[in-house]
């Protein structure tokens, strides 16, 4: 009786999440009507917050889930939606994504011929977290335990290899020039917009992850979507941190290699609640060690930076 009463509860939390989510997406869902003029924005996790930045009166955007939550219904409903669309802003996705009509190109062929479209890039900048990497492994698809990424550190410690706990500056450096001539090689691809020159200064707010910008990067950004896309009006700040839902550790050995005015913060922030950096090690060496063949996996795409650091020693 106990275990029904269980399965009932669960069951009961999933229509509640479901719910929920149609209600924020309400316009994609078709349970509210798009306003008039709407656009869409479409990416990974930083596509909702250049939506957020560039979404006006003006310039209006319809909320929809990232494009690796979308199922083959969803592709279908963002076809059609994009039917009706003025605009589309779109990191580039390759043709099928994940076996659904979801690259740039099918996207374009379901958008009216007078739509405006604009290609940014998916931002990575690993300056302000030399440590840690973000992986998507097909034949792992579950994430780390707590927070899903990957520390160099960590890793290192699961397969015996000696490396530093921290780098000097010169070394930080160099993994951030890496970062931004990444960008510049994806950008010169023929995106519309550009956003390697903006990781430079290097300050605190522009980046929560490895792979969540802050608000120094979105802000720009969002003023350049704007001009790209030949509307009135400028990026729109919403008056607090975008994309901070998840913040990784900012060490003080970062904190010097810049000479940021920052704070030093040792432990992760995920959701308001602080995890400490320790327990995440732990959990994520247990993880490691549970599954060889992922732990071989994450090395094997983590070998260049593992090899920096190893030369650090």
């Amino acid at each position: 009786m106990g275990g029904d009463t269980a399965q009932l509860g669960s069951l009961a939390d999933h229509g509640d999440a479901v719910i929920a989510r149609r209600a924020h997406y309400a316009e994609f869902y078709g349970d509210a009507p798009a306003p008039a003029g709407y656009g869409v924005v479409v990416g990974n996790c930083q596509a909702e917050s250049l939506r957020l930045v560039i979404a006006s009166d003006a310039l209006p955007a319809v909320r929809i889930p990232a494009i690796h939550e979308l199922i083959a219904d969803d592709a279908a409903r963002l076809h059609r939606l994009l039917d009706g669309a003025s605009f589309l802003v779109t990191q580039p996705v390759r043709d099928d994504y994940r076996g659904l009509p979801l690259g740039t190109a099918q996207l374009r062929g379901s958008l009216p011929a007078a739509a405006h479209v604009v290609t940014v890039p998916a931002v990575r900048f690993a300056g302000l977290h030399p440590f840690q990497a973000v992986l998507r492994l097909p034949a792992f698809p579950e994430d780390p335990p707590l927070v899903a990424y990957h520390d160099v550190r960590t890793v290192a410690a699961a397969t015996g290899l000696a490396i530093p706990d921290a780098l000097a500056p010169a070394a930080v450096h160099a993994i951030a020039e890496a970062s931004r001539a990444e960008l510049r090689r994806r950008e010169a691809l023929g995106l519309d917009v550009v956003a390697s020159d903006l990781f430079d200064p290097v300050i605190d707010d522009l980046a929560r992850t490895v792979n969540h910008p802050g608000n120094a990067v979105f802000l720009p950004l969002g003023e350049r979507i704007v001009s790209a896309l030949g509307a009135p009006g400028t990026a729109v700040d919403p008056g607090r941190p975008i994309l901070a839902a998840v913040r990784a550790p900012l060490e003080d050995w970062v904190v010097d290699a810049w000479n940021l005015d920052a704070e030093p913060r040792l432990d992760w922030i995920v959701a308001g609640e602080t995890i400490p950096a320790a327990v995440v090690r732990e959990a994520h060496l247990s993880y490691y060690a549970e599954r060889p063949a992922l732990l071989a996996a994450v090395v094997e795409r983590m070998t260049p930076l593992l090899r920096t650091w190893a030369d650090a020693a």
